[in-house]
């Protein structure tokens, strides 16, 4: 490919350049079919192929037992915020909160009025730069919402939170590192992920939920907004994102390929590693989040100095990295490297960095 350069987005984010060409042929014929994959009936035979492809690769990638749905559908990860307590919470009842982003901040918001939310932890006393130890969790939960990377402030969970109301259920909102490392998915009741930071592009929402919350959810609500509706119609219960599902299922294909979950972990590793230990090394960059919680996938730094950041950001960009300029809440630089983001790349910026502060 031609005229691409560094692109440290957040999201929408990197694709690897196999999936776009592959994508990039199939807009004018999916196969020998001679329609476009934007064009396909979401009913015709040719997407409903993809669409069970598409299902089949996400199970066998993640390990998804038969007693989960796997579910895309619309609205965002965003929507999952209301949607949730919306199915499972009915008045009087609690939910539990780790709020450590400005993401799991959002969700606790959105749920608060379908039931009593407890805020069981929290790190925004010290700008989310650290994942909590501990927490207060109510007795009678009926689940426990966490974020399990934190996009903007560069922090996240090493495990699973643990301790819980055993009676309660696990809800992951795993959106920025959803597939980047290997899933117990036994341990939730209920995963969901925005697919445009590691799964594909903006559009599509994956729910991974447990047969018997899919049947016990409320009844009383919408019916766009059931998970019953949509795992009853294999998420076609209206016309689902067709080319964002077929480019997941292209992302799934090159995550199998490249040796599933396992490798992408170690691939993230090895990156995200690199970039850190040059940060510790560093006399001028440093990064904001603590050590014990920092992210494989958003490595958030600053060099202390707002108009040095902003000149970083500036030669940067015109040197080919985009999207390194952090989030307003944290400042200074953000470099995500999702799974598809190329070892090379964090070479070069590495090398930028070295070279910049050598200048400085």
């Amino acid at each position: 490919m031609t005229n691409r350069i560094w692109n440290f987005s957040a999201g929408p984010a990197v694709l690897p350049e196999s999936v776009l060409e592959e994508a990039r042929e199939n807009l004018l014929s999916l196969g020998d079919t001679g329609v476009g994959i934007c064009e396909h009936s979401h009913r015709g035979k040719p997407f409903v192929a993809v669409a069970e492809e598409a299902e089949v690769l996400c199970r066998e990638l993640a390990g998804i037992p038969d007693n989960y749905k796997v579910l895309f559908l619309q609205g965002g990860a965003s929507s999952q915020f209301f949607m949730i307590p919306m199915n499972f919470l009915k008045p009087g009842d609690t939910a539990d909160y780790l709020v450590t982003g400005e993401w799991a901040k959002k969700a606790a918001k959105a749920a608060k009025p379908f039931g009593n939310i407890n805020i069981a932890s929290s790190s925004e006393d010290a700008n989310f730069n650290y994942i909590p130890t501990e927490a207060n969790y109510s007795d009678n939960a009926k689940y426990v919402h966490f974020a399990s990377n934190n996009t903007i402030y560069g922090t996240q969970f090493a495990s699973p939170p643990a301790g819980f109301n055993k009676d309660a259920f696990l809800v992951c909102d795993s959106s920025s590192d959803i597939f980047s490392r290997p899933i117990d998915v036994p341990e939730y009741g209920l995963i969901y992920a925005g697919a445009q930071k590691n799964l594909g592009p903006s559009g599509v929402t994956l729910v991974i939920v447990r047969d018997d919350l899919v049947e016990t959810g409320n009844s009383d609500q919408p019916e766009m907004l059931q998970y019953r509706i949509h795992a009853a119609s294999d998420s076609m219960y209206n016309t689902p994102p067709t080319f964002g599902i077929y480019l997941m299922m292209l992302v799934f294909r090159w995550i199998k390929a490249n040796g599933g979950l396992a490798a992408m972990e170690t691939r993230n590793q090895a990156k995200a590693g690199k970039l850190y230990d040059f940060l510790a090394g560093s006399s001028l960059f440093s990064a904001t989040a603590k050590e014990d919680s920092r992210s494989l996938m958003n490595v958030t730094f600053v060099t202390g100095d707002a108009d040095k950041d902003a000149a970083f950001i500036k030669q940067a960009e015109a040197e080919g990295f985009s999207g390194l300029k952090g989030h307003r809440s944290v400042g200074g630089m953000r470099a995500s490297i999702y799974n598809a983001f190329p070892s090379e790349g964090v070479d070069a910026l590495i090398q930028f960095m070295k070279d910049f502060e050598a200048k400085a």
